[in-house]
């Protein structure tokens, strides 16, 4: 066991979601987007839910299943996603609501709307590919 594997393993996650994450808004928008874009919440995909399933998937290979280890990140994998679909996404929805009650001259905040559940979905997938590239790689570790 290597701390460094398992971070490794969540900057993976992160770096890899947020690649993902500007390619789809350029296809998206037809154009290169800003990079800027790469450091903002929400959209597709769940950059936290790839960041934390990426982690945990390296701790079940390197650690096994049935470690405490596991288990306590599997819980925060689940915490994560959840979140992100559940109290993230209605603040997101609330805060479309508010910026309708601005008046056209107010300068507009930022809207994060948090993730759908195929969001979520991608970004676990994301999480559970780059977590088992990271375990096959660092296994002698």
């Amino acid at each position: 066991m290597v701390v460094s594997d398992y971070i490794l393993a969540a900057a993976a996650g992160w770096v890899g979601a947020q690649f993902i994450k500007y390619i789809v808004g350029a296809i998206k928008s037809k154009r290169w987007v800003d990079a800027s874009t790469i450091l903002r919440s929400g959209s597709m995909p769940s950059v936290h839910t790839a960041t934390v399933t990426a982690l945990t998937i390296t701790i079940g290979l390197k650690e096994g299943a049935d470690s405490s280890i596991f288990a306590l990140s599997l819980l925060l994998m689940a915490i994560t996603a959840y979140d992100a679909m559940g109290v993230r996404r209605t603040a997101g929805e609330q805060g479309l609501v508010l910026r309708k009650l601005l008046k056209p001259r107010d300068k507009k905040p930022y809207l994060a709307l948090g993730h759908t559940p195929l969001e979520v979905a991608v970004g676990a997938l994301v999480g559970v590919i780059i977590g088992m590239i990271v375990a096959f790689f660092t296994a002698n570790t």
